[in-house]
């Protein structure tokens, strides 16, 4: 389950409806979808997005998506520094960004023009659709490994858009999760 983490306030939000609510306020949806009971995380792609075909079909007709693939990077994945510095700095796209997490974790930083900037560390089960125009910067968790299912409106609107006033060196590109708090306490994993 997401983690909310307001730096500025040092405050952290873990209850599902209170997550809803405060995300809510910024136009971001979430949601958790089932994992084990529906299809194995570690199925083959096309098999997960027929498992998943209902809740990615709502999301289609809802938000106009065309197609959905399923993103698998781990540590090994060739480039993939690379790959990670296109999306851990500040920016915006031109279209709603929508992720289903199915292994693995990150984080969502949002930089809202109403409030504080804060962190969704989102992990296996996590459904979350940002907004398009929200200024934002993704980080992967301290395992580096991720899969998910992305949709898309339009393959060439998912191009990040930089800006230059952007934040994101202000913040700590770390999750805030067991895996930070065993390592904080001087526990090693």
């Amino acid at each position: 389950m997401a983690i909310v983490t307001i730096p500025a306030e040092v405050r952290q939000i873990k209850e599902v409806l209170e997550i809803k609510k405060f995300l809510g306020t910024h136009n971001i949806e979430y949601d958790i979808w089932p994992l084990e009971d529906r299809v194995n995380p570690l199925a083959l792609a096309k098999d997960i997005l027929t498992a998943y075909k209902p809740e990615i079909d709502i999301l289609k007709e809802k938000g106009g998506f065309v197609t959905a693939d399923v993103i698998d990077v781990f540590p090994d994945t060739p480039n993939l520094d690379d790959m990670l510095n296109k999306f851990n700095k500040e920016h915006t796209h031109t279209e709603d960004e929508v992720r289903f997490i199915l292994q693995g974790s990150g984080v969502f930083h949002i930089n809202p023009v109403d409030g504080p900037v804060f962190g969704i560390e989102v992990w296996s089960g996590d459904m979350i659709s940002v907004p398009l125009g929200t200024r934002h910067w993704f980080d992967l968790c301290t395992e580096r490994r991720i899969r998910a299912i992305r949709l898309f409106q339009d393959q060439t609107g998912w191009t990040p858009h930089y800006l230059s006033n952007a934040v994101h060196n202000d913040y700590e590109p770390l999750c805030l999760g067991p895996d930070y708090l065993k390592s904080s306490h001087g526990e090693t994993s």
